[in-house]
């Protein structure tokens, strides 16, 4: 009986159940790789859509960027597969709507909630990451 126990409290301890990702983007210095190379590398066809209809696409392209950096960043916590730029997208279901994530041909499933600010010279996107049960087995 005791083993048993002991067994189970290590599994609770030793399991990541979820994970967080942030990352924090200096506007006026993301500008500077904000290059025609780096976009069709890092962005989809839908977020350069999304970014491009603004006159000032600067700050989409800066949120969207801190976007799948904090993805990227929680994803890695719970699983070592490959995660390119381009199999992570944001989306929105509107201007200003709330962000979404699909990951294109991950082999792991994941409930993601993803949050973007921008204050001033600054935007931060924070991701929250759980994996679906049996998903990472």
């Amino acid at each position: 009986m005791e083993n048993k126990l002991l067994e189970t409290v290590q599994g609770l301890t030793t399991t990541q159940h979820f994970a967080v990702g942030n990352d924090l983007v200096h506007v006026p210095t993301f500008e500077l790789s904000l290059t025609p190379e780096f976009k069709s590398k890092a962005y989809t066809e839908l977020e350069l859509a999304y970014c491009d209809q603004f006159a000032e696409s600067l700050l989409r392209y800066a949120s969207t960027w801190a976007a799948k950096e904090a993805v990227y960043k929680a994803i890695k916590q719970l699983s070592p597969a490959t995660t390119g730029w381009k199999k992570i997208e944001i989306t929105r279901d509107k201007i200003g709507g709330r962000p979404r994530v699909t990951l294109h041909n991950h082999p792991h499933d994941f409930k993601i909630s993803l949050t973007i600010s921008h204050d001033g010279d600054y935007v931060w996107a924070v991701a929250f990451v759980e994996p679906h049960p049996l998903s990472l087995d």
